[in-house]
């Protein structure tokens, strides 16, 4: 997620349940889409609303355990913008932080290198323009 913050455009990291800092991200509900569950997710992990939807990004996967049974799990990014309010994390989900943070910084504090390639992704659209927000 991204806002223009002073003039500078800056990005959305969270803390998730081990300390590390991420991005908000989730899980598809039945019958669900993939842009759809990237806004819902997004709004409840920061409380932020009036979220504005722009293109695919990445999907990145990766492999946990979870009581015992080896998982393998996708998870789709799309360029999202906040226009307004203040990110609010989600603490029963093991949120403790949200930071906006200007995008080269989060490029290097983000924890996880996967989520690093969408970072990289998001500013290299960002730079070359390819985006629909009218506020970069």
């Amino acid at each position: 997620m991204v806002r223009r913050i002073q003039g500078a455009v800056h990005i959305l990291l969270i803390r998730d349940p081990y300390g590390n800092l991420g991005l908000p991200k989730g899980h598809l509900e039945a019958g669900e889409e993939a842009m759809a569950a990237a806004l819902r997710e997004t709004e409840e992990e920061t409380g932020l609303e009036s979220l504005v939807l722009g293109p695919e990004l990445l999907t990145i996967d990766w492999y946990f355990r979870l009581e015992g049974r080896l998982i393998h799990k996708f998870c789709a990014f799309y360029l999202l913008h906040s226009r307004e309010g203040e990110p609010v994390p989600e603490m029963d989900e093991g949120i403790t932080e949200c930071l906006w943070i200007p995008m080269e910084e989060a490029i290097e504090k983000i924890a996880y290198d996967n989520a690093r390639t969408v970072v990289v992704e998001a500013v290299d659209r960002i730079r070359a323009g390819a985006h629909d927000f009218e506020f970069l």
